[in-house]
């Protein structure tokens, strides 16, 4: 059975308590506060909401709402609630972002404390993927061993949050699209610095070892690069000796063999 929703019919007693409305707001506020009457909107059964211009400077495009109900078979309205409403065009606080979420890595100091919510997705209960690497049997028997002895950790990376850190790890510095990686001789992935992973990231990334590249200790896919891969190798220029012009010492002694000579006094 299909149910059609019907916009409920303004009840006229009630659209037309506006003096009614403006005394309960005017209870509650200045009366320069208090604009033109905007209108009528019915919300139910007898139930209507007065909207009033606010004309407070503080809440420019705002506007009150006074909402007013009657009893069946009564003329007489009641106050349900009178509330400031933002209107189209009126001025909004931004969007309320918890501390944790406005707070970049690079704030983050020492003693800092970032905690994590029960349901985010990029986490899951250890007990449903477990910390094992492996597959078939022996992954099977030690995530059972492990539940019974109440080791391993207690919430896991899940597959979402996986996804995530490499999508951002490969669209990052440390991806093959860096202006170090575009510039580079060869890949990290055939360099003999490059430490692999386990596990399913293992076909994308690594970590590099290598004290002189800019990416050292930290993950790189296998198709960045910098210019302190392995492979770069520099051929050692011949060693020429330079010709130089005779210097005259006339400060220090000369030898010619057995003999010594004084140098010419001026």
């Amino acid at each position: 059975m299909t149910t059609i929703s019907q916009t409920p019919k303004p009840d006229d007693s009630l659209a037309a308590a506006v003096d009614a409305a403006r005394t309960a707001l005017l209870d509650l506020t200045r009366a320069d506060t208090v604009g033109e009457h905007l209108g009528a909107v019915a919300e139910g059964q007898r139930v209507v909401t007065h909207y009033f211009a606010a004309t407070h400077s503080g809440y420019v495009g705002w506007r009150w709402a006074v909402t007013l109900a009657r009893a069946p078979r009564q003329r007489t309205a009641t106050v349900d609630e009178v509330v400031l409403l933002p209107g189209d065009g009126a001025l909004l606080a931004p969007p309320w972002v918890p501390w944790k979420d406005r707070l970049d890595k690079s704030d983050l100091k020492p003693g800092d404390i970032v905690p994590t919510d029960d349901s985010d997705p990029r986490l899951v209960p250890g007990y449903l993927i477990g910390d094992a690497a492996l597959e078939g049997t022996s992954a099977r028997e030690l995530r059972e061993v492990v539940i019974e002895v109440g080791l391993g950790r207690e919430r896991v990376l899940s597959v979402d949050g996986r996804d995530a850190a490499a999508d951002r790890w490969y669209r990052g510095d440390s991806g093959p699209t860096s202006a170090m990686a575009v510039a580079a001789p060869a890949h990290c992935g055939t360099c003999g610095f490059l430490v692999r992973l386990s596990g399913p990231l293992k076909g994308m990334f690594g970590a590099c070892s290598n004290a002189s590249s800019p990416s050292d200790g930290q993950v790189v896919s296998l198709d960045h690069g910098c210019g302190a891969h392995s492979d770069v190798r520099v051929e050692q220029p011949m060693l020429q000796a330079t010709p130089t012009s005779p210097v005259f010492d006339t400060l220090t002694w000369d030898s010619f063999g057995d003999a010594d000579v004084e140098p010419l006094s001026r």
